[in-house]
């Protein structure tokens, strides 16, 4: 069976509870990902940010605040106080049909990947894309001989 250890990405970009939203936000954007786990300093999974929690944490632009005081809130506001921590995670030694069965069921962006209590990898929806992709290139490929 295929084990999520072949699919998880890896290293993690990660955050700690005491980052904060701007950092949270900053980090999403440059890296261009959707999910942060947050982590304690030796790697034990604590939860998960997710875009959304972004989102719904900044005041709307509606309200005409400037980027330099929303950057300043944003500061002011430690992730542990915003991220989710009832998280669905999942064992490098599970399958991808597992995973894949509860993203599917549960409407999930993510599962955190992780060992003994220590993230060790992030499976996520574009994972599953990508596996898509490379299994109908193959079908292609065997159907061409």
């Amino acid at each position: 069976m295929f084990k999520i250890r072949e699919l998880m990405t890896t290293p993690v970009y990660s955050l700690r509870e005491t980052d904060t939203l701007q950092s949270a936000r900053v980090l999403m954007d440059k890296k261009r990902i959707r999910h942060v786990p947050i982590t304690t300093a030796d790697t034990m999974f604590r939860g998960l940010i997710t875009n959304r929690d972004v989102l719904a944490n900044t005041i709307s632009h509606l309200a005409n605040i400037d980027p330099a005081t929303q950057d300043e809130i944003d500061a002011g506001i430690p992730l542990q106080e915003i991220m989710r921590t009832d998280v669905c995670v999942i064992s490098p030694e599970q399958t991808v049909r597992e995973a894949a069965h509860i993203l599917y069921n549960h409407k999930y962006g993510c599962l955190p990947v992780v060992e003994d209590g220590k993230l060790v990898g992030i499976v996520t929806e574009a994972d599953f894309l990508q596996l898509t992709i490379q299994l109908l290139d193959a079908m292609d490929q065997a159907d061409q001989a």
